[in-house]
């Protein structure tokens, strides 16, 4: 539960996080009963609460597609990231992965939590897999497929030069935004993106979690995992762990502003996919995680937290984009917005400060040409609004609403 205080100090995050409440309570009802079913819609929960929520906007068959969809990669995922798992062991896997989605008795025993939960009872995922209809299944086995391969490339290889960086972005992540466009196309509901914008959207994601991700991949145990690319991070200190060290901060928010700068390459082509798309559901889909990680890499820049802890959006800004991104001229403003956010923190001594800028001024031009930022109806960033009696006790009265719905008892899901 968000604290007091911190609606307090946002009342207008208040609305859309009920909402968002709400909204979630409702997709925890339309869990379909079969058991496997029921299993691969609590999982997405588990393993991603935010990207489930999103998927609730799409349309039955295209929702069970793309969950499923998500369910492999991540499963594939797990894999990859479980440094206990031997080369010899994981490659392999990596590898054959999809063709194991076709057998209902396979399963692997590796990641922990919910995700060793996952791997355990994978069966669930390819019954679920097995009875979608096949342009969906030969596209989630295509991109299973040429991610396991590009995942097993990189357990041997280290990613030293920006090239590389983006080649492992793009197996990882590009290849989800193809496999995501081809999904869509074979819903009869899109056109199929060209699969240069497709990667982009992937690698803008991707990259985005790389940075944040800093300091839990660098400290992973038994052995750290390292995605930054040598031919950043080399230019300011000579091991990529010593960024996390107190006397190389300066350094560091440098190297980190590098990162940022190099991502923000992929941002025109994710607006061109978004601006083509003619679904509202399938448009909502795509739009509030890119909006989330323009708006995370904002957060992100010139900032040394990101080598200290977690740097993310607070739980009433995730809720204000989710309700509030409706139209492609919500998008332009909310990348308007949180790049102006971004650009106010560059330091012109950064030496990547022109650079920076200089992307930042495209991505202005693209949504001002887009003649849309006058038709915002409400923008995501807001100066913290002045606190009168009125709104104060109007907090406190739904808080009480809140409390009394969520204390009711409900039949368990299953």
């Amino acid at each position: 539960m968000v604290s007091l205080r911190a609606i307090l100090k946002h009342p207008d995050d208040l609305y859309p996080m009920v909402k968002l409440k709400l909204a979630a309570r409702k997709a925890e009802k339309q869990i379909r009963s079969e058991p496997h079913w029921a299993f691969c819609y609590s999982m997405l929960l588990k393993v991603s609460r935010s990207f489930a929520l999103v998927i609730q906007q799409l349309d039955t068959d295209l929702r069970d597609a793309v969950c499923i969809f998500y369910l492999v990669l991540r499963a594939l995922d797990t894999v990859e990231d479980d440094t206990s798992v031997a080369t010899d062991v994981k490659v392999p896997i990596l590898m054959d992965f999809h063709q194991h989605i076709y057998d209902r008795e396979w399963h692997f025993s590796c990641g922990t939590k919910e995700y060793k939960v996952l791997m355990d009872e994978f069966h669930h995922v390819s019954t679920a897999f097995l009875e979608l209809g096949s342009g969906y299944q030969q596209a989630i086995e295509d991109i299973t497929m040429r991610m396991g391969a590009g995942m097993a490339k990189f357990i041997c290889k280290e990613v030293e030069t920006v090239d590389d960086y983006d080649e492992y972005c793009h197996y990882v992540a590009g290849l989800v935004g193809l496999g995501l466009s081809k999904l869509f196309h074979a819903s009869g509901k899109e056109d199929l993106a060209s699969d240069t914008i497709s990667n982009s959207m992937g690698l803008f994601l991707q990259k985005t979690n790389i940075i944040r991700d800093y300091l839990e991949d660098i400290n992973e145990i038994p052995k750290s995992r390292m995605f930054w690319p040598r031919q950043i991070w080399s230019k300011y200190v000579n091991k990529l762990e010593e960024l996390k060290y107190e006397e190389n901060s300066v350094k560091a928010v440098r190297c980190l502003n590098d990162m940022v700068t190099n991502s923000l390459i992929h941002v025109e082509d994710c607006l061109n996919y978004m601006a083509a798309l003619r679904d509202p559901a399938i448009f909502r889909f795509c739009a509030i995680p890119q909006i989330m990680a323009i708006g995370t890499l904002a957060l992100c820049y010139n900032n040394i937290q990101v080598f200290r802890g977690v740097v993310k959006m607070r739980r009433g800004l995730t809720a204000k984009i989710i309700d509030r991104t409706k139209t492609m001229s919500d998008v332009y403003g909310a990348f308007y917005d949180f790049s102006l956010m971004l650009k106010s923190k560059v330091d012109e001594n950064d030496p990547n400060a022109s650079k920076t800028k200089e992307r930042l001024e495209a991505i202005f031009k693209l949504c001002r040409d887009s003649g849309t930022l006058s038709q915002r109806k409400s923008c995501i960033i807001q100066n913290k609004p002045q606190l009168n009696a009125t709104s104060i006790a109007l907090v406190f009265i739904v808080l009480a609403i809140i409390v009394a719905y969520l204390s009711q008892s409900r039949p368990t899901i299953m």
